[in-house]
Formats: structure tokens, C-alpha cells, sequence
């Protein structure tokens, strides 16, 4: 199980909470279906299936949140009050006004809501006691917000701030582009996003495409940033750097694939990878760090 994207947090206090403790805090907030009257429920829930909320291996912590949303779109339901307000209009001899329809439009979902299908997704959350990071598999720092304000519900004093560096992505992305040499320990690969900081925020992509340094130059000289930047680390790990410290699409390589430990049993194998994960995803953190002039203090 390896996490598909890092929106990176840091723990600015070492972390105390065991295991137990910390799922005491987080079953304040269990998750359970959402109710026939409800459009979302969310909460924790256990990573591996079982009863216990925090999945703890090799002195790491993976958590789960939960959300349940009723498929209810807005088209149904218009759908439906403007034929309920048709009715109305031949009853009554006039059509329902602007406050009769907004109360017509809550009943009508009220009454869809029970029949409505619940869609379940979960959103991964790694804390690295030892590191000292937390980390959660989202793509968009909205729903990691989502996951931090639960979190900081069920957790008294958490010690948590975002990731800061001395030099920031975009500077340091788009000066490994301009001499055309990525940090030590990593490679450029073949996507990358340039954009400018003109009112216009003209924007350049290449995707698939071997950087020229002819090009990079060109648009680097015009006024464009690296914002977006596809890199592999130490032969093992594909990602994208993005400029607010994001990392996307990781992917690992063969030569883990190959290296790990298969295990005995489908439980033996999920604690296998995750150990092997956090390994690798902590010493990539800590390059990626190195190679932007270390943390902000």
C-alpha cells in the first residue's frame, strides 16, 4: 500500500501518543453510515478492517477518515420541484413564490435523501513519530484540511504546523531547470509546468517530453516559474514537486518492487510494504528538504 500523494505537515513537538491513546481520541469521532436524513457522514475508521482505529507498525501510525456522501444531484432535484411546483400551480390556480419553491426544493430533498445511493471513500494519514512528519494521501490541501480540523477535534495540543523551507520549490525548481541539473540523489524527468507571474499567468506544460535547455531557458528569461516538476529520487521513487511543497504521483520503481518482502499472508505483507513505504518516503522527505536548504525555523 503505498500513498499516491504527500501533503506534508510537520510535528513540531516529539510525539508522545501511543497507539492505544491515540485511537481512545479518535473514536470520539467514529466514523458510521450516514443516516437515511443525512447527505454526508464522516469519521475514523479502522485502516485494516478490523476494531482498531490506528494501525500501528515498526513505531508508525496509519489512520483512516471516512466520509459517506448521498449521490443527490442538484439536476434531480430541480428536476423534481419544478414538476411538484407544476402541480402546485394547476391546484392552487397561481405558481408557488420565490419563498413557497425554496421550501418546496428542502422537502423534495428531504424526500430524495433516504433514497439516495452512498458513495464511501477514504483519505490515508501516516504519522511518523520518528521523523517527526504527518503526512496524508490527498492531492488537493482542501481535503487535508478537512483531515487536520478533525484531527485537532479529537486530539488535545497537537503539535502541527505546515512544512517551511529556507529556499522556496518554486525558486529552487526553477534554478535546477535553469542550469539543468537536478540536486544530488535525484533526476529531472519529463513533465514540468512554467508559469509566469504576469497577471496573465501564462502557463507552459510539457508532458512526456524531454526538457531542452533551450527551451527551459527561453521561458525561464521570459519571466516563468517552475511550478510543477517530475523527478526521481535515488532510482527508486517517481514523484512531482509542486511549488507549494506538494508531492504528487509518487510511484515506486522496479527495484523496490522486486526488494520487498512478499510475506506469508495478506496481513504479513500490508505491514511489509508499509514499513518499506515509510522508510523510503521518510529518507525522500529528508532529501527533498536537504536539496530546498533545509527547514525554515
Amino acid at each position: 500500500m503505498w500513498f499516491k500523494n504527500l501533503q506534508v505537515f510537520r510535528l513540531t513537538q516529539p510525539w508522545r501518543i501511543t497507539g492505544d491513546e491515540l485511537h481512545a481520541q479518535l473514536a470520539k469521532i467514529q466514523f458510521s453510515q450516514v443516516a437515511s436524513n443525512e447527505m454526508q457522514s464522516q469519521g475514523w475508521d479502522s485502516p485494516r478492517g478490523n476494531d482498531q482505529l490506528v494501525h500501528a507498525v515498526n513505531k508508525q501510525f496509519l489512520l483512516s477518515l471516512a466520509t459517506e456522501k448521498k449521490l443527490l444531484p442538484s439536476s434531480v432535484i430541480n428536476q423534481v420541484t419544478k414538476a411538484r411546483a407544476l402541480e402546485l400551480e394547476e391546484e392552487q390556480g397561481f405558481a408557488p413564490g420565490r419563498k413557497a419553491m425554496t421550501e418546496l426544493k428542502e422537502r423534495i430533498t428531504e424526500e430524495l435523501l433516504p433514497r439516495a445511493f452512498g458513495v464511501k471513500t477514504k483519505t490515508a494519514v501516516w504519522i511518523d513519530p520518528v521523523n517527526r512528519w504527518l503526512l496524508i494521501d490527498a492531492s488537493s490541501p482542501s481535503k487535508a484540511d478537512e483531515v487536520i480540523k478533525l484531527l485537532l477535534k479529537c486530539c488535545d495540543k497537537l503539535p502541527l504546523e505546515g512544512l517551511r523551507t529556507q529556499t522556496s520549490p518554486q525558486a529552487a525548481m526553477t534554478g535546477w531547470l535553469a542550469g539543468n541539473e537536478a540536486p544530488k540523489g535525484f533526476t529531472i524527468d519529463q513533465d514540468t509546468e512554467l508559469k509566469s507571474s504576469t497577471e496573465d499567468k501564462a502557463t507552459v506544460r510539457y508532458v512526456r517530453y524531454t526538457l531542452e535547455p533551450d527551451d527551459t531557458q527561453k521561458h525561464i528569461s521570459a519571466g516563468k516559474q517552475c511550478t510543477k516538476l517530475a523527478m526521481t529520487w535515488d532510482d527508486k521513487i517517481s514523484f512531482v514537486l509542486t511549488d507549494t511543497l506538494q508531492i504528487k504521483r509518487i510511484k515506486p520503481l522496479d527495484v523496490l518492487e522486486e526488494g520487498k518482502d512478499k510475506g506469508s499472508n495478506q496481513d504479513e505483507r500490508f505491514d511489509a510494504d508499509f514499513v518499506l513505504m515509510t522508510a523510503e518516503l521518510a529518507s525522500l522527505l529528508s532529501d527533498v528538504v536537504f536539496a530546498l536548504g533545509g527547514e525554515l525555523t
